[in-house]
Formats: C-alpha cells, sequence, structure tokens
C-alpha cells in the first residue's frame, strides 16, 4: 500500500506539470495502468446525457470519435447515476460499451473486472474514468477509498483543464464558469478530428467567433461547412439569439426576396398575411447563407444594402426596417472566378469574405478517418438496433487510402450502407464487424486511379518539347510552367496535396482550384 500511496503523490505532481491538456490526459491514464495493472482505461467527459472520450488506452483508436448516450449503454449510464465507485460483478450480463474494441481480445469481454469512476466537481457530474481486467479479481486488492483518491485526482485535473480551456476561449465568464463546465465541449461537439486541419480550422473558428465580422466558409460539398456556421454562432456573444438557415440554390428566383426581407399582405398574389423574413428572424443573431453563390444578380444588390446599412424593406413595403444579423455565408463554388467572368457582385463578394476560412476536405485531413468512422459507426448502432458494432483494422485501412471525393457525408453514407450489409449477413446474438467487402470503394477508386494516370500523361506533356514553346504565348507558357512544378512537388510528396501545399508556400485551398484550372485534378 505504501507504493500506492508513492505512486498516487506522483501522479499529482504529474497533474501539475505546465503540459498540454491531451499530454496530461494521456499521463493520467498511463500512470493509472501502472498502478492498477489494467488492460484497458478510458477518461470520458460527460455532457448532454453523453459520455465523450478525451484519452483512452488499450483500446482501438476509433473510440475517440464515438459518443456514449447513456440510454444506450448501461454500464455508463449505471456509473453517471452513482455518485461514487462502481464495481461491476465479473460475470454481469449487462453490456460493455467497448466489446469488440479491445485489440487482440475477441469480440466480447466476457468474464472481467470492471471499475466505473464518475469525476465530480462541486457537486456535479463532468465526467468518469473506466476501468478494465481481463482477470476477474484484477482490482480486489484495492479499497474503494484508493479508487477514490484516483478519482478525485482524476476530476480535479479534467476541472482544470476545462476552466483553462475555457478561459483562453473566453466562452464564458469568471462568474458562471462553474454551471457551464461543459460548454467548452458542447461546442462544435461533432467536428471530429485531431489532425493539423483541424486544429487549425478550430483556430480560425475561434479567433473570429466572438466579433461581428460577416465570415465567408469555402470548402468542397460534403465538408462540413454547416457545422463550422453553427460552431461560429455557438461561440459568438449571439449564442442565446437564433441561428436562422436559409439555403439559397434551393430558393425560386420568384420567393428569394420574400424569404430573406419578408412581405406584407396582399404585396403578391398568394401573400395572405404579413411575413418575416430570415433577416428579421435572425436579428440579434446569425443568419447562415448556404450556397450563397446561387443568389440572382438582381437580389445580391439588395443583399448588399443590409448588410452595409442594416436597412430592409419587406416585399411590397415602403417603410424601412432597421436589423442587426451577423451574416456567416458559404459555397462549394471560386466566387472570385465567379466575380472575374461577372455572375457575382464584386462588391458583395468582399462584403461577405471579410474572414474568409476554407474547411479542408477529407483528403487532407486523413488521419481523421479513424475518429469519424467510429463516430458513424456508434450512430449506425443506434439507428440499427445493434448491441455491437466495430470496424476491423483492414477496414481502417481501406477507407485511409480511399481519396473521399463526396468528404465526410460520403463517408457517412458509406459506413451506414455497410453496417446494413454487415447486418443481414450476421445474426443479432454475434457482434458485427464491418470487413473491407462490406464497402464498394472499387469503381471510386479506379476512378481515382484513372486521375492519376491522367495526371501523368500531362506531366509527360508538360516536360515535353512542345511545352517549352513559347510562341504559344505567355499565358500558356506560365500555365506549363505551374504546372510542372504543382507535378514535380507532387511526387516529391507521394501525392499528398497537403504536403505539397505546404511545399509550394501556397493554401491548401488554392492549390486545389489552380491544380483543377490547370487541369491536374
Amino acid at each position: 500500500m505504501q507504493k500506492f500511496h508513492s505512486q498516487i503523490t506522483q501522479l499529482a505532481l504529474d497533474l501539475t506539470l505546465g503540459i498540454s491538456n491531451q499530454d496530461r490526459f494521456d499521463r493520467l491514464l498511463e500512470v493509472l495502468r501502472n498502478i492498477l495493472n489494467c488492460d484497458a482505461a478510458a477518461l470520458l467527459a460527460y455532457r448532454n446525457q453523453q459520455f465523450v472520450p478525451l484519452a483512452i488506452d488499450g483500446l482501438y483508436d476509433e473510440v475517440m470519435g464515438r459518443r456514449f448516450n447513456l440510454d444506450e449503454h448501461p454500464r455508463l449510464e449505471a456509473i453517471a447515476r452513482a455518485g461514487d465507485v462502481v464495481r461491476f460483478p465479473a460475470d454481469s450480463d449487462i453490456a460493455d460499451p467497448y466489446d469488440g474494441l479491445i485489440p487482440n481480445k475477441g469480440d466480447k469481454l466476457h468474464v472481467h473486472a470492471c471499475v466505473g469512476l464518475p469525476l465530480i466537481a462541486h457537486g456535479h457530474l463532468i465526467g468518469a474514468l473506466t476501468i478494465d481486467g481481463f482477470d476477474a479479481h484484477q482490482f480486489d486488492t484495492f479499497t474503494d477509498g484508493n479508487l477514490r483518491t484516483i478519482s478525485a485526482l482524476a476530476a480535479a485535473s479534467l476541472h482544470t483543464s476545462l476552466l483553462v480551456k475555457q478561459l483562453e476561449s473566453q466562452v464564458v465568464n469568471t462568474s458562471d464558469a462553474d454551471s457551464h463546465i461543459t460548454k467548452e465541449i458542447n461546442l462544435g461537439e461533432e467536428m471530429i478530428g485531431q489532425s493539423g486541419a483541424m486544429m487549425d480550422l478550430r483556430m480560425q473558428i475561434q479567433a473570429v467567433a466572438n466579433t461581428d465580422l460577416s465570415v465567408l466558409i469555402m470548402g468542397e460539398t460534403g465538408v462540413g461547412k454547416e457545422l463550422v456556421a453553427t460552431a461560429i454562432h455557438n461561440q459568438s456573444n449571439r449564442s442565446k439569439q437564433n441561428l436562422v438557415y436559409l439555403n439559397c440554390a434551393a430558393l425560386p428566383e420568384s420567393v428569394a426576396e420574400s424569404e430573406l426581407f419578408g412581405h406584407v399582405k396582399g404585396a403578391f398574389t398568394g401573400a395572405i398575411s404579413h411575413r418575416k423574413g430570415k433577416f428579421e428572424l435572425a436579428d440579434n443573431g446569425t443568419l447562415f447563407l448556404d450556397e450563397v453563390g446561387e443568389l440572382p444578380l438582381g437580389l445580391q444588390s439588395k443583399l448588399l444594402r443590409v448588410l452595409q446599412y442594416g436597412d430592409l424593406q419587406r416585399v411590397g413595403d415602403d417603410s424601412v426596417l432597421k436589423v442587426n444579423t451577423r451574416i456567416v455565408a458559404a459555397t462549394n463554388r471560386d466566387l472570385h472566378r465567379d466575380v472575374v467572368n461577372g455572375k457575382f457582385r464584386a462588391d458583395l463578394y468582399h462584403r461577405l469574405s471579410v474572414f474568409p476560412i476554407h474547411v479542408p476536405a477529407l483528403r487532407e485531413r486523413t488521419g481523421d478517418i479513424t475518429l469519424l468512422s467510429g463516430f458513424f459507426i456508434e450512430k449506425c448502432k443506434h439507428k440499427l438496433n445493434l448491441n455491437h458494432l466495430s470496424i476491423s483494422p483492414a477496414t481502417l485501412q481501406l477507407l485511409g487510402q480511399y481519396s473521399w471525393p463526396g468528404n465526410i457525408r460520403q463517408l457517412e453514407h458509406a459506413i451506414h450502407r455497410a453496417a446494413v450489409l454487415a447486418k443481414t449477413e450476421n445474426n443479432q446474438s454475434s457482434p458485427i464487424s464491418l470487413q473491407p467487402h462490406h464497402f464498394e470503394l472499387i469503381q471510386a477508386e479506379s476512378t481515382s486511379l484513372q486521375g492519376i494516370e491522367n495526371q501523368n500523361q500531362l506531366a509527360d506533356t508538360v516536360n515535353s518539347d512542345i511545352a517549352k514553346d513559347y510562341s504559344l504565348g505567355l499565358k500558356v507558357a506560365t500555365e506549363t510552367f505551374q504546372a510542372q512544378v504543382i507535378m514535380d512537388a507532387l511526387n516529391n510528396n507521394q501525392q499528398n496535396w497537403s504536403a505539397t501545399a505546404r511545399e509550394l508556400k501556397i493554401d491548401s485551398g488554392n492549390l486545389h482550384r489552380l491544380a483543377r484550372r490547370l487541369g491536374l485534378k
């Protein structure tokens, strides 16, 4: 027992070191594993009837992407409700949330030791520690008092880390810090990922959220632009007001003005009553204009006036209304090119893009595919009423090698389809694991390979004598040179576009757009 107290003292000292939250959490589990000799452990944060993994040890990485709803996981619910140490019987028939998620231990844990420690701060549940051992008597030598000591240290560390994070992001003030201790995790709760690209994205959101600047979110279809808009609103000082959504691409031109600015009774056929537009509904809040590049030119000028002066007129009304609405817009188009081509107003473009944010494509953050897969698998498990659903390492390797032209949305749909197929192959009594044959990515991979072949053909062209014929003109010669430089850098970086962008010192989004214009993509 003296050794236990010595280790606990060292753990307390370790947790005071000036290291990042993630390093502190990882260190906590590392020391915990040494003290208790456990085979798997997880540190979870609590919010809105969910446990969210912050750090894991001895579990598959995809666990970090999962969100454990209490009503779907009785063991975690028991920990949340207990308020004290929970020791589950070794032969308990209550489903374990980590069945199939511990490497080299088959699909089910069967008989094993399992302990849950709720983490309490100022009387509120803020998280939990789960500890598993394959020996049914693995934790018998440790008293509840020993485990409470570990729980108290973990709770203090988590509480401090969340407070520091909140102060850094200026989300809450000191007067209500305790009552909103989990708000930092609530924000952007579905923006899954720990890659460098995602960290940069979160920093940009944090930088602009609590201002009133207009934001233009750019990115390919399916990358999660709406989630970014939601995170900006939630982290702003307008978060208690409305976030109003409008899909500009789905607006018929005949009703677009009414949707934006409202109308009065009798303004047109069918206007049987006064109606507020989206700007009024979002007054003092945020208006999210999705696919803003699809707005008709005539409506763009009226939108510009509202952005400049805060004045709007309902259709059929001569009076002027004042609104204080923040605009967050999103597009998958190259609006700068549309401005040059006369398809989008330059003045509106500059007004919207005061703070541009580029959302990276999934192929630029392949390291996040494992976490995203875990997130979507947990959702599928609930939708399909499955007791257990996991994904094999071979399948994760396959998903990591695929280019995902449809980005995160395509990944979600692919996993859901694979889960349905896997369910039909199995019976409910056996755990289900997604295997490579459940995914139909072959055709898309062939398309990707064809794209690489086209790139190689283009590389041969730019290296040919014809490409060096400057009589073709400066524009062609310049574009040929650009294509050659990009292809050389791309080959040097094993076809990794993000690494190529860094080497060429160009924004990743701009590189993709340039590559498409030059015919490289």
